[in-house]
């Protein structure tokens, strides 16, 4: 559990907030299209697992403390121009796992400020997405290339 003396810092919370949100976001397109479209168990159960995983992790934190802390209207990123528009299944599957990894990288450093046990349980999420990431890039390869 992390350190109380050393987290009481709003801005450690809000980073680590959004940095949670963000991965389990992009963890649960990468599902879906594993589930729905690639038809793929592996793959879907995979993401689904990873996504709980932030989700225990995400309690470590306390969600209350997580919430308390967050101040989306005055967050001067929330508001952005208009993202890439994606051109097909693969980018929009691509730009997830890449906001997955960013993310867990953030959450995996700030972890080191806290709790270094947990910056290694973070750092496997961020190596399994990793692997997944190959492991879909052939799926996804087959699947939107011969339809």
């Amino acid at each position: 559990m992390p350190s109380k003396r050393r987290l009481n810092s709003t801005w450690f919370f809000r980073i680590t907030d959004a940095n949670l949100n963000r991965s389990r976001e992009g963890l649960r397109v990468c599902e879906d299209i594993s589930r729905f479209i690639l038809e793929d168990k592996y793959l879907s159960r995979e993401f689904r697992t990873l996504r709980h995983r932030l989700t225990k992790i995400t309690n470590l934190f306390g969600f209350p403390r997580l919430l308390k802390n967050r101040n989306v209207m005055n967050d001067i990123g929330r508001i952005f121009p208009l993202e890439r528009y994606k051109r097909d299944l693969e980018d929009i599957f691509f730009a997830n796992i890449q906001r997955i990894k960013e993310s867990v990288r953030v959450l995996e450093e700030l972890s080191r400020i806290s709790d270094v046990s947990l910056s290694g349980k973070i750092r496997y999420i961020r190596f399994r997405v990793y692997y997944l990431e190959r492991l879909a890039y052939e799926r996804i390869q087959s699947v939107c290339h011969h339809r």
